[in-house]
């Protein structure tokens, strides 16, 4: 037990990390329980607790794209592909996850394949139904963005060479979530409950932590025009904590919202996040976009944001840099979409 701690990057990470893994693994497994529960009040918590355990699958999954939380990378491989099972993205592949997000890191853009703005402006019909459900916050979508990823060797052309897994990862799903919609269809509905309040969660910390256009070059030799500005990329990253006041209450979100730190060293542990922040702001608060300003956006800009990222809202054009961040500070903008880490195209 001793030696455990040198498995991890820092020692510190057998406490934070392997905390934020085991928390994830009981929150899911009691989560999951308590939805065959009898009790709707013992359903509701469950449900809330299965959906919070999924998120931090989620951020420990980025934790280990990053290989921040052990010393050797397989072994941040690892748990990352196990982590996936938990927050629904084991369809594909972890390395395809990690790949996608280092290349947004490193070229300092929302590299992409699936042009979701072409898809929606060719079938109006899809687009008018997105544009109602997304009304009734219901993440159409992100819905759609998780059903590519689902099929992903059977949508995405460069990935046909890895259709037996994608198919053996939906028969053992697939199976048990149809064997649980048959036998306990409570269990099964509250399961996809669970499911869409996590990816509200993702959605909601992605939504103004950049200013990027998403650039179709994941698969094709286009260079991003900022790839390797660290300045440029400062200056159009931007921090969305839930709180400034209280550290604990950033661990809803393993400190994600944190993302000036994070971009600037991407290798810091989620546990340090807020101490760069500090570092690099002071107390400061004009350097990050308040959490009242966040939920009016995603309140407001539930609709418009789904197919371009501003509405014009500020000049009658879509601001960018120091301007965004002012405009996200005063609630004068939309956000964006379909930016999750955990969709790998």
């Amino acid at each position: 037990m001793a030696a455990l701690p040198g498995f991890f990057r820092e020692p510190q990470g057998l406490v934070f990390h392997g905390g934020a893994v085991a928390y994830s693994v009981l929150a899911y497994a009691l989560g999951l329980a308590g939805l065959f529960h009898a009790n709707l009040w013992v359903n509701a918590c469950a449900t809330l607790l299965l959906a919070h355990g999924m998120t931090i699958a989620a951020y420990m999954v980025h934790e280990c794209g990053h290989n921040i939380v052990f010393r050797r990378i397989r072994h941040n491989e690892h748990l990352g592909r196990v982590l996936t099972w938990l927050c629904g993205a084991s369809y594909g592949t972890f390395e395809d996850i990690r790949y996608k997000h280092m290349r947004h890191h490193v070229d300092n853009d929302d590299v992409t394949w699936f042009d979701y703005e072409k898809f929606f402006l060719e079938r109006p019909f899809i687009l008018r139904a997105t544009k109602v459900l997304e009304w009734f916050y219901i993440p159409a979508h992100d819905l759609l963005m998780h059903a590519i990823m689902v099929f992903t060797s059977f949508v995405i052309p460069m990935r046909r060479n890895q259709r037996g897994r994608n198919v053996a990862v939906l028969l053992v799903r697939g199976g048990l979530f149809f064997a649980v919609l048959f036998l306990w269809p409570k269990a099964a509905l509250l399961y996809c409950v669970a499911y869409i309040i996590m990816m509200q969660i993702l959605r909601f910390m992605d939504s103004l932590q950049h200013d990027y256009p998403y650039r179709l070059n994941l698969y094709t030799e286009e260079r991003s025009p900022h790839k390797g500005d660290k300045q440029w990329e400062q200056e159009h990253t931007f921090s969305v904590p839930l709180s400034l006041r209280h550290d604990w209450i950033n661990w809803v979100t393993l400190n994600f919202g944190y993302h000036n730190a994070h971009h600037s060293r991407p290798t810091t542990p989620w546990y340090r996040l807020p101490v760069l922040h500090r570092a690099m702001y002071g107390t400061d608060h004009e350097a990050v976009i308040p959490l009242a300003s966040q939920l009016a956006i995603f309140h407001r800009g539930r609709v418009r944001r789904i197919i371009k990222w501003d509405d014009g809202a500020v000049d009658a054009r879509t601001p960018t840099g120091r301007e965004f961040l002012q405009a996200a500070r005063d609630a004068r903008v939309d956000g964006g979409n379909a930016a999750s880490f955990l969709t790998s195209f």
